[in-house]
């Protein structure tokens, strides 16, 4: 058997995740807060809530309990990596409920795609606060990935972010399956911010289609999207090279395409007229970029970054500007040079 591995969230990409990492050879525990949902899966070897008839790897170990608590701590004894899969505004609470219950050397992998709204940062730096010991053994995973395909074993490529270079390289050993290959880049700020503002971009890909402008709107505002995507990482350190690599370009374009994508259905739904909190009611997953597009105006507001796919989809989604308005506003912009 090959590490021991814990997968923090029963949530649709955990679970894919803890599939994936079961296949390639791994010790593999689920831990998750449903009791039901964790008996379910030990037993039938399905998510019906998140991946309903998917069949799951019969290694998955799931353990149902409170965040940090008796159960969690006990399935988390001699864990060499973690693998933190719950949604990103929530991530704060989790690490902070964790501080004890994780192994001193224990790796932690973060696959949240977003930016805290209440302090403006990345996972990073929500590690860098609650959990300062593993600073040095963090590492982002991010790219173009439907957990429902990773799931069910299509081909699929990621990267991973980890500012330790053999520790990347031992991570892309880890989570590497016949039909899942891994990356790593050592630009942890650039691969958690393509991961986190494609969903913003993408819901702007859905909100134009949704209003039928076709699909040389789409590929101008996803074009336009990954511009300011890069002026925004460089201002917080990342490199502008990342951005066209597997955490930027490849998950922008699968995010703002793919109808599997939770961002794009948000915006196809908003286009066809459909109020927010309606959208957010009927949905069982967390759509990131909801939150994310709030968390990236402010910073860009504060860097004096531009980013005006940005803006409009703050001005829909905050500022009840109607959705034509907002596309029609960014084709009247003033002109200038690409």
């Amino acid at each position: 058997m090959g590490n021991p591995i814990a997968v923090l969230g029963g949530g649709s990409w955990g679970t894919a995740l803890a599939h994936l990492l079961a296949h390639a050879g791994h010790d593999v525990t689920l831990l998750l807060r449903d009791a039901a949902q964790a008996a379910h899966i030990n037993a039938h070897h399905e998510n019906p809530r998140y991946l309903r008839g998917v069949p799951l790897h019969p290694g998955i170990r799931a353990v149902a309990g409170s965040m940090g608590g008796p159960e969690q701590a006990a399935a988390l004894e001699g864990v060499g990596i973690l693998v933190l899969s719950v949604p990103c505004q929530a991530l704060r609470a989790a690490l902070r409920g964790l501080a004890g219950a994780v192994p001193p050397d224990c790796v932690l992998v973060n696959t949240a795609k977003g930016i805290e709204v209440s302090e403006l940062v990345t996972a990073e730096s929500m590690v860098r606060d609650e959990l300062p010991g593993h600073l040095s053994r963090y590492a982002v995973l991010s790219g173009p990935s439907f957990a429902l395909e990773v799931a069910s074993c299509k081909p699929t490529a990621v990267v991973l972010g980890c500012r330790a270079e053999r520790l990347g390289a031992r991570l892309r050993e880890v989570f590497s399956a016949p039909w899942f290959r891994a990356y790593s880049s050592s630009d942890v700020p650039g691969v958690e911010l393509g991961g986190a503002i494609k969903n913003v971009i993408a819901i702007a890909a859905g909100l134009s289609d949704g209003l039928g402008f076709g699909l040389n709107a789409r590929a101008a505002l996803v074009t336009r999207g990954l511009a300011e995507t890069s002026r925004l990482g460089v201002a917080l350190g990342a490199r502008a090279s990342t951005f066209m690599g597997l955490s930027g370009l490849g998950d922008l374009m699968l995010t703002c395409s793919g109808d599997l994508s939770r961002n794009r259905q948000v915006g196809l739904r908003l286009g066809a007229g459909e109020t927010l909190n309606a959208i957010a009611a009927s949905m069982n997953m967390v759509a990131e970029g909801v939150k994310t597009t709030q968390a990236v105006y402010r910073l860009a507001q504060q860097l004096g970054v531009d980013m005006p796919v940005t803006t409009a989809m703050y001005g829909v989604l905050y500022g009840n500007v109607p959705p034509r308005e907002a596309v029609q506003a960014l084709m009247s912009r003033q002109l200038k040079e690409e």
